[in-house]
């Protein structure tokens, strides 16, 4: 059964457990528009129509993990977008939590002494990746309300225990790594790694705080990168992301390329022209 970590209950978060659902995040946005206050929790087993970024699907068969967060507040929508990585340091700290034995190896950036500790990454913009692969995703999407609030719908989807194949970015599951763990659990780790992350991006750090902790754990930082935005491709290498949460990325000329939205991959497959 899912439930609530203390801490969230404490904090005043709702939840709303379904058996199976069409879209967690449509199921929030419904809410917020019919009044709900926020601060609840929608999450489900099994989600028959879940979406991805840029509209891609979203598959959530039995066992695996669909959450979203309703927040409806006087959340700038600027700010709003980077609770997306709020939301991933959550997950990760979560993860690391309820799989601290995964089997991981190298991280897809590589680089010395990395291979000697598991860990789960962050893949901008929002993406949760271990050993290389995908093992969760993170979707944000958006309401006006009246009175002048801003609804948020903060969507995360974990594979616990399958994973899809077909896939252009290889994908993982919590099963696949050996981790013995069920959605509820996720979940419950996940509800108090947010409050946690979320009082710091309330707090007198705000997103400077959040941004050196998301960039503690980024994958590829340093290293050679393409980024797919406005019909184009870039390359080169990944240098940070700015105060914005912006993509920053430094060419071969040396010019520094600011990117808001965008598909980025990694090593061998930033090399291959497209």
């Amino acid at each position: 059964m899912f439930a609530l970590a203390p801490s969230a209950s404490v904090a005043d978060y709702r939840l709303e457990a379904h058996e199976s659902v069409g879209s967690t995040n449509a199921l929030a946005l419904e809410a917020a528009l019919k009044g709900d206050p926020g601060k609840l929790w929608i999450v489900s087993k099994n989600q028959t129509s879940g979406r991805g970024r840029r509209g891609r699907a979203w598959a959530t068969p039995p066992g695996n993990l669909a959450a979203t967060l309703l927040l409806a507040d006087r959340i700038e929508p600027g700010m709003a977008a980077t609770l997306g990585f709020v939301a991933g340091l959550s997950l990760s700290d979560a993860l690391r939590q309820v799989a601290p034995a995964a089997r991981l190896g190298i991280g897809i950036d590589g680089g010395e002494e990395k291979g000697k500790r598991n860990r789960f990454e962050l893949k901008w913009p929002n993406d949760v990746l271990a050993d290389g692969s995908k093992l969760a995703g993170i979707l944000l999407e958006s309401s006006v309300l009246d009175q002048g609030r801003f609804a948020v719908a903060i969507g995360i989807g974990v594979n616990i225990v399958s994973h899809p194949v077909d896939t252009p970015y290889p994908a993982t599951s919590l099963q696949t790594l050996g981790v013995d763990c069920d959605a509820e659990r996720v979940f419950e780790a996940l509800s108090a790694a947010w409050v946690d992350n979320f009082d710091l991006w309330r707090g007198p750090g705000g997103m400077s705080a959040i941004r050196n902790r998301w960039l503690e754990q980024a994958a590829g930082l340093g290293s050679m990168v393409s980024v797919r935005a406005d019909g184009r491709v870039v390359r080169g290498t990944f240098e940070t992301i700015d105060d914005q949460c912006r993509f920053v990325v430094r060419e071969d000329d040396g010019s520094r390329l600011l990117i808001a939205a965008g598909d980025v991959h990694f090593g061998a497959v930033a090399s291959v022209r497209e």
